[in-house]
């Protein structure tokens, strides 16, 4: 469900047909809730974006996201984990991560997991680089212990990576795709500039990353 309010797009997930009230006799707490917990994606409302990825997690952070035209953007990924009671509280990080289908796009081990545990609002955020590699034009989804948070929107959310096929290592094996992309049709994945063309502004970025590997 999309709620649109000023330049920010919430989207809110309902998990199950029967929403649940609070009992303040018996609350339920420290178990978010899908039906109420939401997440924020300023970036949403301009359209889709790129975040470079690199399996060493040396790639930039979501605040360095780009259009498709290449111009940055912020894709920081806001969570707020409710229940109907209210907020969850110091909920573990390693139970949230990204996922993102299409492509060859690979997370390394713990590599799209949320950067901190909850605060006491409920809050966590996606801002640091992900770990990981190939590529994905998207979409983009939330995951909470396992479960998407929503099943009909998603994130235009898009990845790609120097470790362009997708086997956690910038290696030589990569060049022959980036190559074959440069001189040949556009491919997205080795368009890691994210500006819409396969130029001289790409190949630094495989260059330094050369090596990188999964911690």
């Amino acid at each position: 469900m999309w709620n649109r309010i000023a330049t920010t797009l919430m989207f809110v997930a309902f998990a199950t047909p029967a929403i649940a009230e609070c009992d303040p006799n018996d609350p339920v707490t420290g178990v978010p809730d899908l039906s109420y917990s939401v997440v924020v994606w300023n970036a949403a409302a301009g359209g889709p974006a790129t975040l470079l990825v690199v399996p060493d997690g040396s790639g930039p952070s979501f605040t360095q996201a780009r259009r498709p035209d290449g111009t940055p953007v912020d894709a920081t990924i806001e969570l707020t984990l409710a229940t109907p009671c209210g907020t969850v509280a110091h909920f573990p990080r390693e139970d949230i991560w990204l996922e993102s289908t299409g492509g060859s796009f690979v997370a390394c081990l713990g590599g799209t997991i949320v950067d901190v545990d909850t605060d006491a609002s409920g809050l966590m955020r996606w801002v640091l680089p992900l770990h990981a590699g190939g590529n994905s034009p998207g979409p983009c989804v939330v995951v909470i212990n396992g479960a998407p948070l929503y099943t009909m929107t998603t994130l235009d959310l898009h990845f790609n990576s120097p470790d362009l096929n997708g086997d956690r290592v910038v290696s030589l094996t990569d060049i022959p795709l980036f190559a074959a992309a440069y001189y040949g049709a556009y491919a997205f994945a080795a368009d890691l500039h994210a500006d819409g063309h396969i130029d001289l502004a790409d190949i630094p970025l495989l260059a330094r990353s050369m090596g990188a590997h999964c911690p």
